[in-house]
């Protein structure tokens, strides 16, 4: 890989005097604000030359810059920290730079992390292969430091936005556990339909961003539980007409939380619709049978298995045998799908036998 040098000199930041008075004012604003790293960037290259050219050119704008002279390296440098773009070449010993890009795309961990791969190869069906391993961009031989730069610029505005969208996800399922804990009977129950629930997912053979939504809908389902008083949340079975209409609310309420979030537009079913019933008679749209998104149909499934697996103020908890037997009535008086019921159960035994 070789790099060419920036077509004009880079230029020195303005500089003026300030008083004093400004200087200290600076210093305290500085102090308030809150202070944003510089972006981390993995340079992987066998060629120490070009890497450390590469580094000093990305150093020079500010960049945390790291490198690495093979794919095992690489590996390594991102599980000691996350890099926020990296910049591979494609020939090196070992693993390619395409093995390196597959790997990190197949990792839930890395997989949102900007590949770049850098190559002399010119070959349509190169790119292609780059393409098939998840290479978010591709920089040809001999590197233009201002296309370098403008590219690393735009991927790590998209990296930024994608942490943010994360970042979101994140406070919206901390706001979902700060629900749960309003209620001592519940604790852990999102969590255990946040795996119960991936877990059916892939036992019935979904894609992946269907699983995620799963888990996402086990931290977010009762989100909107959030708007309803302590006194009806904790109050169990008995409550009056108005106050049930008040609890019939919150699936609304946690869509609407959410709707803004791209993100989550996979899990805005499950939150609306956990708490139907196939005969039609749940809320809050009253759906029927398949009406009812399969994403819901299945979270519910898990969530009731695991409210009668729960002792609470009002009630003992259940067997498994008896929980099984309560749900499998009640599939077939028309409360669950009867079929993720027995889906359900069956998974539990395989998992059973396994362990």
């Amino acid at each position: 890989m070789s790099v060419l040098p920036p077509s004009r000199p880079l230029s020195r930041p303005d500089v003026r005097t300030t008083s004093q008075g400004e200087a200290a004012s600076y210093q305290e604003m500085g102090e308030l604000l809150p202070r944003r790293r510089a972006p981390r960037i993995l340079v992987v290259d066998d060629q120490p030359s070009i890497a450390g050219l590469m580094s000093q050119l990305l150093s020079m704008r500010g960049y945390d810059v790291a490198t690495a002279s093979n794919a095992e390296q690489a590996e390594a440098e991102v599980r000691r920290q996350t890099p926020d773009l990296i910049l591979s070449d494609v020939m090196m010993p070992g693993k390619s730079g395409y093995e390196l890009c597959r790997g990190l795309k197949e990792n839930p961990a890395t997989r949102l992390i900007p590949f770049v791969l850098i190559t002399g190869l010119s070959d349509s069906t190169d790119k292609v292969r780059g393409i098939e391993a998840g290479a978010d961009d591709f920089l040809n031989k001999p590197v233009l430091a201002e296309e370098l730069i403008a590219r690393v610029k735009s991927l790590l505005r998209l990296k930024e936005f994608t942490d943010e969208l994360e970042t979101a996800d994140s406070v919206l399922c901390t706001l979902g556990l700060i629900v749960e804990g309003r209620d001592p009977y519940t604790e852990g129950h999102c969590e255990r339909l946040s795996v119960r629930a991936a877990d059916l997912g892939r036992h019935l053979g979904m894609d992946e961003d269907s699983i995620l939504a799963l888990k996402r809908g086990g931290y977010l389902h009762d989100l909107g539980k959030i708007a309803v008083p302590d006194d009806i949340l904790k109050k169990g079975s008995d409550l009056t007409p108005e106050e049930w209409l008040v609890m019939k609310l919150h699936p609304i309420t946690g869509e609407n939380i959410c709707k803004p979030l791209h993100s989550l537009r996979l899990v805005l079913p499950i939150i609306r619709h956990h708490h139907e019933h196939t005969d039609g008679s749940g809320y809050p749209d009253g759906l029927v049978g398949s009406d009812i998104p399969i994403l819901p149909r299945i979270l519910q499934v898990v969530d009731v298995y695991d409210a009668l697996r729960t002792a609470r103020s009002y009630k003992p908890a259940r067997t498994h045998e008896q929980a099984a037997q309560t749900m499998r009535e009640e599939a077939a008086r028309g409360l669950w799908d009867e079929d993720l019921v027995g889906e359900y159960f069956s998974m539990l035994e395989q998992q059973r036998l396994v362990a």
